[in-house]
């Protein structure tokens, strides 16, 4: 692969190809976005400095351990790409989030706020069976001492990976829970053992270790910020099309 560069390869073969692996639709859509990005950045006099793409590069060639420039050069090298394409590729993301902080950092609060419901977690245990007969038996057996969950988990539930990790379930939003059963898991305390109760799946029994609140992490303020900035620019361009302003 180290010759990959030294065979000529048409753009109308990349179009092809793109379209072959039905790549082609989200490439031009990219496209479209960064076109958005740049008109709308420039209405509102965001830009982004040498200063800033010099610092987001360190910190690109840290994080891959180019400790040397040959070091990069090289890496560019392999990756077809030259030193400008890259400062260019820094440039798009920088503009892109100095604008999704410009439109929406305001409002992420506000919509967490409104929303921290479904932001709240569980440190969940679950034991899944295929009897009804013997959730009850188990429920009994764990309500008396006879059994710990884990260890029923371990011996009995349905889904061989869940038995490995006795029915740790791990963080789980309330929002990834049907709304009765998340109802339930939320208002009883931490140990409580809830259940059975019935799905496809079969004879469910439940275990909250721990009840998160809902907190505006970093990572959660990301994940906002970046869904309400990702919608904005889908609504854009799709504006955009409709309108005939650029070809699709």
């Amino acid at each position: 692969m180290d010759d990959v560069s030294k065979t000529a390869i048409a753009p109308e073969e990349i179009v092809s190809f793109l379209k072959s692996e039905t790549n082609y639709k989200e490439v031009c859509q990219n496209i479209l976005f960064q076109r958005v990005i740049d008109r709308v950045a420039r209405e509102r006099g965001i830009a982004v400095t040498t200063e800033e793409i010099e610092v987001e590069a360190e910190r690109q060639r840290r994080q891959k351990r180019l400790e040397k420039a040959s070091d990069t050069l090289a890496w560019l090298a392999d990756e077809l790409i030259s030193f400008d394409d890259w400062e260019i590729g820094i440039r798009n993301r920088l503009l892109a989030q100095k604008l999704a902080v410009a439109l929406f950092s305001k409002e992420v609060e506000k919509f967490f706020s409104q929303n921290s419901l479904g932001f709240e977690q569980v440190i969940l245990y679950q034991l899944v069976v295929s009897n009804e007969k013997l959730a009850q038996e188990l429920y009994y057996q764990i309500e008396e001492g006879e059994i710990s969950f884990y260890y029923a988990a371990h011996l009995y539930d349905i889904d061989d990976n869940r038995k490995r990790r006795c029915g740790y379930e791990g963080k789980i939003a309330r929002g990834a829970i049907p709304t009765d059963i998340a109802a339930i898991v939320f208002s009883k305390p931490t140990k409580e053992l809830i259940g059975p109760f019935k799905t496809e799946q079969g004879y469910h029994l439940l275990m909250v270790e721990d009840l998160l609140p809902a907190e505006l992490t970093t990572q959660r303020y990301e994940e906002i910020l970046n869904s309400m900035f990702q919608r904005w620019l889908l609504a854009e361009v799709n504006c955009l099309v409709g309108s005939s302003e650029i070809s699709p």
